[in-house]
């Protein structure tokens, strides 16, 4: 009996010695990065639910405990999870706000889309040198001109990035996985270059065309794929807007022609239906943070090859 309780426990050691790693990201698209990474290992685990706003989520007391429990945490920032520093305060394993990787392509809202940009002219110290121009001056009102543009995982050279740092830190964390990690950060870096010159060519067809957005969360795929909003329709949403204030919003929408005008799911704004009421308008939707993609090693190329699709099944016909 002693030999069989002690095999027992030796097995449970050697289970434990080999347990999973549990990851934890703030949002889906971080989640999706991890999954490549971990594919085969693990599955990473993600903090908001589907249709959740990053930006004024609450934490339940069930998640207050993940998050000081998990071995590994990858956050944004502070730019755009501002519900998060307080409890990572109290946080004694490390965490990752990404936004603050060496070699990170960032951008700064209000700054100006240029014709030839691509995402290699984002220089390595994370601005775009582009200047300002008058072509988008309504900007969200949720992100002020010169504050930084954290949706910085629609770039593909940005996740890469961030799976490079991922896959450091896991092997780091369960050296026996280690071979694991690194070829599937290899195949994951293969792919982004396959799918950067499909949503290129994808692309290409579209980019003189106008459209509006309700939030400024697409600005750098716009850049690197040769898109860009012609303004945002952006009200604060426990306000209404006053009559003159969407008047002159339904003017641009007129002088736009046919056009398009995106949201983001779960909800559409009540307002859209006002803008485009009598207008040569189609109302559509740009998912950023791939609520319906399922979690595994591809599902950060779907989120974009999805945000590819929205673009072009709307914009193409007009």
């Amino acid at each position: 009996m002693s030999r069989v309780l002690l095999g027992v426990l030796l097995c449970l050691t050697l289970a434990s010695a080999h347990a999973e790693v549990r990851v934890l990201t703030s949002i889906k698209p971080l989640q999706l990065i991890a999954a490549a990474v971990q594919e085969g290992v693990g599955v990473p685990e993600v903090l908001l639910p589907p249709g959740a706003s990053p930006h004024n989520f609450a934490l339940r007391p069930s998640d207050v405990r993940r998050v000081q429990e998990v071995e590994l945490l990858y956050w944004i920032g502070p730019d755009m999870e501002s519900f998060l520093p307080r409890v990572l305060s109290n946080r004694s394993l490390p965490n990752v706000a990404v936004q603050s990787l060496p070699g990170l392509h960032l951008r700064h809202f209000g700054e100006e889309h240029a014709d030839e940009a691509r995402h290699d002219d984002l220089d390595e110290h994370g601005h775009d040198e582009q200047a300002h121009g008058a072509a988008d001056a309504e900007h969200d009102h949720a992100h002020r001109p010169g504050t930084l543009d954290a949706h910085l995982w629609l770039l593909p050279a940005n996740a890469q990035v961030i799976a490079t740092r991922m896959a450091a830190d896991l092997s780091a964390a369960d050296p026996a996985n280690a071979a694991r990690y690194q070829a599937n950060l290899q195949a994951f870096s293969q792919r982004l270059s396959a799918l950067d010159l499909r949503l290129k060519a994808r692309l290409a067809g579209v980019q003189s065309k106008t459209f509006f957005v309700f939030h400024e969360a697409f600005d750098y795929f716009e850049v690197a794929y040769g898109l860009q909003h012609a303004g945002v329709f952006s009200v604060a949403s426990e306000v209404q807007p006053g009559a003159r204030h969407v008047a002159q919003m339904r003017e641009r929408l007129q002088a736009a022609g046919p056009t398009c005008v995106f949201s983001e799911p779960p909800l559409r704004p009540r307002l859209a239906q006002t803008l485009s009421a009598g207008l040569p308008v189609t109302l559509a939707e740009l998912d950023a943070l791939g609520s319906q993609v399922n979690v595994d090693g591809k599902g950060y190329e779907l989120l974009l090859d999805n945000l590819a699709a929205g673009f072009v099944n709307c914009l193409q016909p007009l």
